[in-house]
């Protein structure tokens, strides 16, 4: 069996845009979209929703290999699924990060209990953190409980750029345009796909604010500091 991800802009606001299919049947994988249509009644962002079918779709591949159907049945669930899960994933190549291995047995681990509050619960010594989990506004004694179950990802180190490099970078500004999309993410904070959506008519220089469509289609006004309005005259046309 081989299943894909089918994105489907014009679905209605109770199901998924993005869902998994098996390939051959053109059958949806019920337990996979009824999560995502869970997600997407939540307004969850296209982008995510998307993120979270492919994450499925790795899921769904690996346990028709070990159990030769895409449907998912509690009697199949055991303590150790999302341990095996995570051995087959380690077992890949090229390798697969931490963080790509943790965002994916979170993923499955979240739609298999949309599906079956009551499976059994998924423990492995050494693949969990303890932590001090706090009542709501302070109220009761706080209790240690147990994270998901993930593998544990190397600590960042970062290392800031030295003057030479920092000199380098300023320097390969060509333009006001470089310098305005440069000054928007520094100084603003936008992400790199907020600043390529941003047109002159976005750009309110008389009220001093940003009109900046973020993730899911929201839209915030943040003020414009005014190291970055002699430069955001030059950002191009719509």
């Amino acid at each position: 069996m081989k299943f894909r991800v089918v994105q489907e802009k014009a679905a209605s606001g109770a199901h998924s845009p993005v869902y998994v299919i098996e390939q051959e049947t053109g059958q949806g994988v019920g337990w996979i979209n009824r999560y995502l249509d869970r997600e997407h009644v939540r307004h969850l962002a296209y982008k995510s929703l998307y993120s979270y079918a492919h994450s499925l779709l790795y899921f769904v591949r690996w346990w028709e290999g070990v159990h030769h159907t895409g449907d998912l049945s509690e009697a199949n669930l055991t303590e150790s699924t999302l341990l095996d899960y995570i051995r087959f994933q380690s077992s890949r190549q090229p390798a697969l990060s931490a963080s790509t291995i943790n965002d994916r047995v979170a993923c499955a681990d979240r739609a298999i209990r949309n599906e079956f509050p009551d499976a059994p619960c998924q423990a492995a010594p050494g693949f969990h953190q303890v932590y001090l989990h706090r009542r709501p506004l302070g109220i009761g004694r706080p209790r240690f409980d147990l994270s998901r179950l993930r593998v544990r990802e190397p600590r960042l180190t970062i290392v800031p750029l030295s003057v030479d490099e920092v000199a380098r970078f300023w320097s390969s500004f060509r333009s006001a345009r470089d310098l305005a999309i440069v000054g928007l993410m520094l100084m603003h904070g936008l992400r790199s796909a907020e600043v390529m959506a941003l047109n002159r008519d976005d750009v309110l220089l008389s009220e001093g604010q940003l009109r900046v469509r973020g993730k899911g289609g929201k839209m915030r006004f943040p003020p414009l500091a005014p190291e970055t309005t002699p430069t955001t005259r030059s950002l191009p046309a719509p």
